[in-house]
């Protein structure tokens, strides 16, 4: 795989992990391989990363859990770390996802939210121990962490979107700025992941829901449920 056909299939994962149809993205069945290949081993070196810790984790036995050969891996990552910077890619397509649906008026903007706030929350949300994983690899690692940020950026943009919506339709207060809504939303949700990292409770769900709630009523219209 050329370096031109892994940039594709960075593009093509968020389809995938939002659930889209192959079809939509005119992916031939060589590119939809290399994708789910790739897909397959970052969640296999997920699992791994949660259970063991990242560095008890070796390549080779990322490849075994995935059942591809060990070479194969670095077809698609350039080493260990980088199968951290997937999750990135995945996050945003989880919010591109919202933002078409928001545009399909079928559920309020407060169900959008909760669900878009409930599924970034799922990746480091496996462990306490990838929690403190991804947060000190993200912080350590200067090209990671540059890219996060641009993602972090792009996926704002996308909930500011979902967030002027819900102001025309009366859910959230029409007085607040759509972008720092956004921002709000990403920093209620990093906040509370990193908070639950340090004390290791169980019971992540009750902390993200709880903060949730509290993020949605300093938003919403006044007086609306």
């Amino acid at each position: 795989m050329n370096n031109g056909q892994i940039d594709r299939s960075a593009a093509l994962i968020e389809h995938l992990a939002a659930g889209a149809v192959f079809a939509a993205t005119g992916a031939g069945r060589r590119e939809r391989r290399a994708v789910e290949t790739r897909v397959r081993l970052f969640r296999c070196a997920l699992e791994l990363f949660a259970e063991r810790g990242f560095s008890n984790v070796t390549v080779e036995e990322i490849t075994e859990a995935a059942d591809v050969g060990k070479g194969t891996f670095f077809n698609y990552f350039e080493s260990k770390d980088h199968v951290l910077s997937v999750i990135a890619e995945i996050q945003l397509g989880k919010v591109t996802e919202a933002l078409a649906q928001a545009a399909s008026g079928k559920e309020t903007i407060r169900s959008l939210l909760h669900r878009i706030f409930l599924r970034l929350a799922e990746e480091p949300g496996r462990s306490p121990n990838l929690a403190r994983t991804l947060i000190s690899f993200f912080m350590a690692n200067e090209p990671v962490r540059d890219m996060i940020e641009r993602q972090l950026s792009a996926g704002r943009k996308l909930i500011a979107q979902i967030v002027a919506t819900g102001q025309e339709r009366r859910e959230i207060d029409s007085r607040l700025k759509k972008e720092k809504v956004a921002l709000q939303l990403q920093e209620v949700l990093l906040g509370t992941v990193v908070l639950w990292s340090l004390k290791g409770e169980p019971g992540f769900k009750t902390w993200v829901e709880d903060s949730f709630q509290h993020f949605w009523r300093s938003v919403a219209v006044p007086g609306a449920k």
